[in-house]
């Protein structure tokens, strides 16, 4: 049997194993992702949100995402059917592909290539594509406007975002993810995570995260008081349940990337505790609660608003930051703490 998985078949049995291993991580996460955020926004509102199905409420998601999967799916009569049916899938697919190069502990990664980063932001940039080709595809003018203002704003904290991750891969020298977070690891425990000597990006990558995955405040492309749905207004059934589940696992997906970049990904907090998957998921539950909580306590953006903070606020001060720890990394300011590549990274 051993001999069988170093045979083409094996290895192919075992590549597709673990596949659906990550895939069913992300699925069962996505289910008590929406929970949380709903009783989460429920508690901030002080009523009880969901509480009937199953135990606390807890196969809520499972009810609701069954009433979609058996609803009929209504396609409009002046829609583009091909294009219409592509979007959602799209949307849910390319988010689930990033998740093939992100580790959950040391050698726990379907794919463990050296431009990983490079790779996730790549597949994040072709994420607006589904969004654009349901916008465009429905024949109506408020998806048509919210998918206009998708592109452009995931365009421009796009550029923020690869502008913050440049200066963590100056500090580590490596784009890979396991070298990052080992150039985290050290005597110190949580004081030898990026978050300190990158302190004032951690909060700029946060904020850019909720505007890159069109989360309150920055949910222009669908916000109801002006787009009714904005580009998911058209879609009803399993399409919207795809449309729904892509934008939860960018969601998760942008809580993995800060832990594995800012908050040492799966090392212990505490010196003398072992390191392991449980830090890395519990760092992410952590960072999707405070998603969850700037959702249900901060008023929507105007549209002119967000794209001033990204281009005049958000540009200038990564590029600068960018200068920065260039210079720090090369000349080794402030101890080594922004050229890792020297001190075991």
């Amino acid at each position: 049997m051993a001999d069988f998985f170093t045979t083409p078949g094996g290895i192919a049995v075992l590549i597709l194993a673990q596949v659906l291993a990550v895939v069913a991580f992300v699925m069962v996460s996505l289910l008590f992702l929406v929970y949380g955020d709903r009783k989460i926004w429920a508690a901030v509102q002080m009523r009880r949100g969901p509480n009937v199905v199953g135990v606390f409420g807890l196969l809520q998601t499972v009810a609701d995402a069954l009433k979609y999967v058996v609803k009929e799916i209504v396609v409009p009569a002046g829609a583009d059917k091909t294009v219409f049916m592509l979007a959602p899938m799209t949307s849910f697919v390319l988010a689930l592909l990033a998740w093939a190069v992100i580790p959950f502990n040391d050698g726990w990664v379907l794919s463990d290539i050296n431009v990983a980063i490079l790779f996730v932001f790549a597949i994040s940039s072709l994420e607006v594509y589904g969004v654009i080709m349901g916008g465009w595809a429905s024949n109506s003018k408020y998806p048509f406007l919210g998918s206009l203002r998708s592109a452009a704003q995931m365009i421009s904290y796009e550029v923020s975002l690869g502008l913050i991750i440049i200066g963590v891969i100056i500090s580590t020298g490596s784009m890979n993810f396991g070298a990052i977070v080992a150039a985290q690891d050290g005597n110190l425990g949580f004081f030898n995570w990026y978050w300190l000597p990158h302190l004032p990006m951690v909060f700029l990558f946060f904020i850019s995260a909720l505007a890159e995955t069109n989360r309150p405040p920055f949910d222009l492309p669908e916000a109801e008081s002006e787009l009714v749905a904005g580009y998911q207004v058209e879609y009803s059934s399993t399409p919207f349940l795809l449309f729904m589940a892509g934008e939860y696992i960018a969601i998760f997906l942008m809580c993995a990337l800060t832990t594995l970049l800012f908050f040492g990904g799966w090392l212990s907090p505490i010196p003398g505790l072992p390191d392991g998957v449980f830090w890395m998921i519990a760092k992410m539950a952590f960072f999707f609660f405070l998603f969850a909580m700037v959702k249900a306590i901060t008023p929507r953006y105007r549209y002119d608003q967000l794209m001033r903070l990204g281009w005049k606020v958000f540009l200038p001060f990564s590029l600068f930051w960018v200068v920065f720890v260039a210079f720090a990394a090369k000349f080794e300011w402030f101890w080594g703490a922004f050229a890792r590549w020297t001190t075991g990274g």
